[in-house]
């Protein structure tokens, strides 16, 4: 709350006040002369379920350390200040925890290597908050924290390398276990840490941390070493805060929090036995992954210009370029076989889940919840058709932040827009693939389901888990702390879980009061009127169709987050956090019964204070955009463009609400075979009748009061072709 100058604060300058320290040019000649050494072998602990996990993850990232360059050179700025901008604020974005860049000195490589790599970025990430000794994950974790760091270290290099690549320069990724370099040396060349003895020791974070690097011939503005005086960096402006650099505060008080609740008052959340809104168990249909809308854009269901868009519309920047990269190397990993046997102490519900949800908040989740699973969560067929028979009883869903410092300076369908989203979904499928090996080879079935490849649907799995509530745009969830700023993954099992109850804070009276989303809706598809029923559930039904029509051919940005970007929701609420933010937030779950009043207010303040307007300090980012005719699956053939329009739109508070919705609804009889290879166009003027025809809630009530038959619309009409 001391915090003023937070929201001003440019990302590459990252969470800690780095541009404070007292840094020492004398130290590159010290460097120049002292001999290049091999890191130490890997400390690890004791729990090797958790350590071959993550070194399957790790192996599957060391074959992706030298990507082939895009054929042509982007055409980025000749002022390497910006472009270095431009790289570390990707790799803030990441969530690395501090970044350096220096000069690469030959002296530097390993075993008289000779490279023409001119440059190397430093990605140092810090340990996570000591997991509290009466839970068991505090066994796992032991010694294993320099492992877990690498791990998030490595991949964050290895997607800023993936974003070099795609502007057409060479990389190449280091990390202990997997260098050719003296990762030492380069840490302190690149101003991250100073030497004590054999020992390098950063002035925020001691010895709790682990590097990767990026070598590169990409030329960028340097860093220079640290001066000794920079030893201890935590001073009164560093506690405070002062800089806009995330407070000693605020890492205090996320530091005390119970390790299995996370960062963020959980505990304090109304929790009820059934949903807020209405789901009818026995009505709601399973339904086909080919149903889903991108699917569907990809198959050439939608149109044309759709189809050629579905392979790159979320990837059509040099950021997510270098994300997907790692994605796609670690989905294989999504399943596996189950060990033999079950590891001794694993049999007690209550502390394998808290257990589960420490180990992923310390890998990254901001929230985590369980669930049994409902049947209607599991799709009935997967991508290839195939059937699926409910497999597991239990899921676990993390929450990750889409990254609060860039979701400032974007506006929701700009050039990063795409990059927000795969960023969280990458990091949320690290966490559960690495948590899906462990408890496989502790012998429990288990599945990581992420946005490349998942058997179960992820929204109605966030409610009946306890993470939120569902919001007017629908086909999303809101949560109490985050708003709309989150991604996720899921964890399928047997291991013996407890199930967390749903939460009521309000949501449905909030979202009734509020049409900012649909207001701001850049093509119309979130809806001003009434919720109804859809296929057995009650929801603010928003437009698929044409939802997903403009993410996939925005032609001035990457996909599309505007309604995330405007929800008043969608706000800071930890103690760097604006006062007003974190006032609102408390009485928003504390006192529900002043709703009604604080609503309204609320919703008006959010306009008047131009919330949803993108912060130009917070902007990091290059526009460009990445160009080619085959899958953006990286593809050295590709090339990359200055981008020809950038959107960049501000609220408009004096547009009027429609009146009359034009929403088409597909419900479960619209829906092609689960198997069909081609197109299963949609129709579009069926859609905009069943929407009129859709059952309001009270009338779904009364139907099922009286004994009524379920409508049609709600059963898969392929079910009767067969």
């Amino acid at each position: 709350m001391l915090n003023n100058k937070r929201r001003t604060r440019p990302v590459e300058l990252g969470p800690y006040p780095l541009e404070r320290l007292h840094r020492d040019p004398a130290a590159l000649k010290a460097e120049a002369t002292r001999s290049s050494v091999s890191p130490s072998p890997m400390p690890t602990g004791s729990h090797h379920y958790l350590i071959q996990s993550i070194n399957v993850h790790l192996d599957a990232f060391e074959k992706l350390r030298e990507p082939e360059p895009f054929h042509k050179k982007a055409p980025v700025p000749d002022d390497l200040t910006r472009r270095s901008q431009d790289i570390k604020g990707a790799g803030y974005f990441l969530d690395a925890s501090m970044i350096g860049i220096c000069e690469m000195p030959q002296n530097a490589w390993l075993n008289n290597a000779n490279s023409t790599y001119t440059h190397a970025v430093a990605v140092l990430v810090e340990y996570g908050n000591p997991i509290d000794a009466d839970n068991k994950a505090a066994d796992w974790v032991a010694g294993n924290e320099h492992l877990l760091a690498t791990l998030r270290a490595a991949e964050i290099a290895l997607d800023n390398s993936g974003q070099i690549s795609s502007m057409g320069f060479e990389s190449r990724v280091h990390w202990t276990g997997a260098t050719d370099i003296d990762l030492d040396k380069v840490t302190v060349l690149a101003g991250l840490a100073i030497r004590e003895g054999d020992q390098l020791i950063n002035p925020y974070v001691d010895r709790r941390f682990a590097v990767a690097m990026i070598t590169t011939d990409y030329a960028l503005a340097t860093d220079l070493p640290l001066h000794a005086s920079a030893r201890n960096g935590r001073d009164f402006n560093y506690q405070l805060g002062l800089t806009g650099a995330v407070s000693g505060l605020e890492r205090w008080r996320v530091r005390k929090r119970p390790s299995h609740l996370g960062p963020y008052p959980v505990e304090t959340l109304k929790r009820i036995d059934r949903l807020t809104t209405e789901v009818f168990d026995d009505e709601v249909p399973r339904v086909p992954s080919r149903a889903n809308m991108y699917m569907r854009s990809a198959m050439g269901d939608l149109s044309d210009k759709s189809k050629r868009q579905a392979n790159r519309w979320s990837q059509k920047h040099p950021v997510s370029q270098g994300i997907m990269r790692p994605s796609w190397a670690i989905k294989p990993l999504q399943e596996g076989q189950t060990a033999p046997g079950t590891a001794p102490d694993s049999v007690d519900a209550g502390d394998n889940s808290k257990a589960l949800k420490a180990l992923s908040h310390y890998m990254g989740s901001v929230i985590t919840g369980i669930c049994e699973i409902p049947d209607y969560c599991w799709y009935s067929h997967d991508k290839r058709g195939q059937p699926i028979e409910p497999y597991h009883k239990y899921g676990l869903v993390v929450l990750i932040d889409q990254g609060y410092e860039t979701f400032l300076g974007a506006s929701g369908n700009d050039w990063i827009s795409g990059s927000q989203s795969m960023r969280a979904y990458l990091r949320g499928g690290e966490i559960v693939g690495v948590m899906a090996e462990m408890i496989r080879r502790m012998g429990y079935g288990a599945r990581a389901h992420s946005n490349l490849d998942s058997h179960v649907l992820h929204v109605p799995m966030v409610l009946a888990a306890g993470l939120g509530e569902q919001s007017r745009v629908g086909e999303s969830a809101i949560n109490p702390f985050l708003g709309m700023r989150f991604k996720t993954a899921v964890l399928t099992t047997d291991m013996p879980l407890t199930a967390d109850k749903p939460i009521d804070f309000g949501v449905q009276r909030f979202c009734s009061k509020c049409v900012k989303c649909a207001r701001e809706c850049p093509c119309g598809a979130i809806p001003y009127g009434d919720k109804v029923i859809f296929n057995g559930y009650e929801t603010w039904k928003p437009d698929s169709e044409r939802c997903t029509m403009y993410r996939s051919t925005n032609m001035k940005g990457s996909a599309c987050g505007r309604c995330v970007k405007v929800c008043p929701l969608s706000k800071d609420t930890t103690w760097d956090g604006p006062l007003l933010h974190q006032v609102g937030s408390w009485l928003g779950v504390n006192a529900m019964w002043l709703k009604p009043v604080l609503a309204p207010l609320a919703i008006w303040m959010d306009d008047k204070l131009g919330q949803g307007n993108p912060v130009d300090e917070k902007k990091w980012w290059l526009d460009l955009e990445v160009m080619g005719d085959k899958s953006f699956r990286y593809d050295p053939n590709n090339y990359t463009i200055a981008a020809e329009g950038v959107n960049r739109p501000m609220i408009d508070p004096a547009k009027k609400p429609k009146s009359v919705d034009n929403i088409a609804l597909f419900p479960a009889s619209t829906l092609p075979p689960p198997d069909l290879v081609g197109p299963g166009p949609t129709d579009r003027k069926l859609g905009l009748k069943l929407a009129t025809e859709a059952e309001t809630v009270e009338q779904a009530l009364v139907r099922r009061a009286a004994g009524g038959e379920m409508p049609p619309t709600y059963r898969p009409s392929y079910l009767d072709e067969g």
